[in-house]
């Protein structure tokens, strides 16, 4: 009887301890969950509104090739905003623990380890050659073609995906990879008659392939990316995403600082302000808003990654394709077929089917956590 009433008190206690381990799960996955909301809009709004900024900035007199890639990383210095917060945080809980506990604590202001150093300045070029490649592709291409384009770097992430991490398939995931790729297809049979005015067949094929370049280049880079949080043999905090952010745009922009001297941008800024259809005004207005939205949608792409995978990452720059195509026929003027239309469709429902498939995983992964540990058997005592 003894015997049976300890067993039965330490299984109590174990319920106990599982039901509080199961709401504090429940509380970070609140967080991380709220936290990928935000940096799906922050991806939404950059990955929409940076190129309708760069191609408005081609569209009236813009030519310069290296300044605009320059303007996709440089917004970096944005970042000091909420890496300070950071900092002013960490610092008062470094105080506040050494006061409480009179144990020196290691302070965490500067979170990066000289691999994960390393690896930001290699993902910070290849982020510039990759801006480059995207701004001799929008200098060429209207918009609608230059985010078919795009759509393909879903494929290339799903292959570098299984490739880098292991990224796990399930039918409804390579539903989803299917029909948004096949929208893809489906728009590039209309991409014969969308050549802009003023652009020669050789300039809109090396526009074609430059832009494919990129979406093949950032395909490879979404899955690098979750590579080196999985091997960064530390743990994984949004604190030290954005400082490894900060040195990958700062990294990133200094690539592009050269191109820009060796190609004399800085001394042309001036007189192409000057000659901007839409007046000096308006000119540095154009270039500013295009650092600050694309910058916007890079602290997106790191933040989704983190809180969730670079393919579900690939997903989502996809989904956006169609709605920028709606932006770039209401303000540019460009036509909608029933092609695009159909794109539109094929998307939302790729969209649906990888998200049908996470709610099923949620919820058997749920299932399994609520069975409780009274109801597993107890090994009997020999």
């Amino acid at each position: 009887m003894e015997n049976e009433s300890t067993m039965k008190r330490v299984v109590l206690n174990n319920d106990s301890s599982h039901e509080q381990h199961h709401q504090q799960e429940k509380e970070t996955k609140k967080k991380k969950l709220v936290l990928l909301i935000v940096n799906c809009i922050l991806l939404s709004v950059g990955q929409v509104g940076g190129p309708m900024m760069l191609r408005l900035y081609y569209l009236h007199g813009g030519q310069r090739k290296w300044l605009s890639s320059w303007l996709q990383t440089s917004a970096f210095p944005i970042l000091l905003i909420p890496l300070m917060v950071s900092w002013f945080k960490s610092k008062s809980k470094f105080h506040s623990q050494s006061q409480s506990t009179n144990i020196d604590h290691v302070n965490p202001g500067f979170l990066l380890t000289r691999k994960l150093f390393i690896w930001s300045v290699i993902v910070g070029i290849i982020t510039g050659l990759d801006s480059f490649l995207f701004a001799v592709g929008y200098s060429y291409l209207p918009v609608s073609v230059a985010s078919l384009l795009l759509a393909t770097q879903l494929a290339f992430t799903a292959v570098f995906a299984l490739v880098l991490v292991k990224q796990k398939f399930t039918p409804y995931s390579i539903n989803s990879v299917v029909l948004l790729t096949l929208g893809a297809v489906i728009l590039a049979f209309h991409t014969s008659s969308d050549k802009p005015i003023g652009v020669s067949k050789a300039q809109y094929f090396l526009g074609f392939f430059m832009t494919l370049g990129g979406a093949a280049l950032l395909g490879f880079m979404l899955p690098l990316i979750e590579f080196v949080y999985a091997n960064a043999c530390k743990v994984i905090t949004y604190d030290l995403v954005m400082q490894m952010q900060f040195l990958v745009s700062l990294f990133a922009t200094v690539f592009s600082t050269i191109g820009m001297i060796i190609n004399k941008d800085f001394q042309a800024i001036s007189r192409e302000a000057n000659e901007y259809g839409l007046g000096e005004t308006k000119y540095y207005m154009v270039l500013v808003f295009t650092s600050i939205l694309i910058q916007l949608s890079i602290v997106g792409y790191l933040g989704v990654i983190f809180y969730a995978t670079s393919l579900f990452t690939g997903i989502l720059v996809t989904l956006l394709i169609p709605i920028q195509q709606i932006f770039a026929i209401i303000f540019f003027h460009e036509k909608f077929s029933a092609e695009k239309g159909m794109s539109l469709a094929l998307s939302v429902w790729g969209f649906a089917s990888y998200f049908y498939g996470e709610y099923r995983q949620t919820k058997k992964k749920k299932n399994l956590d609520k069975v409780p540990i009274s109801h597993k058997k107890i090994p009997s005592e020999v």
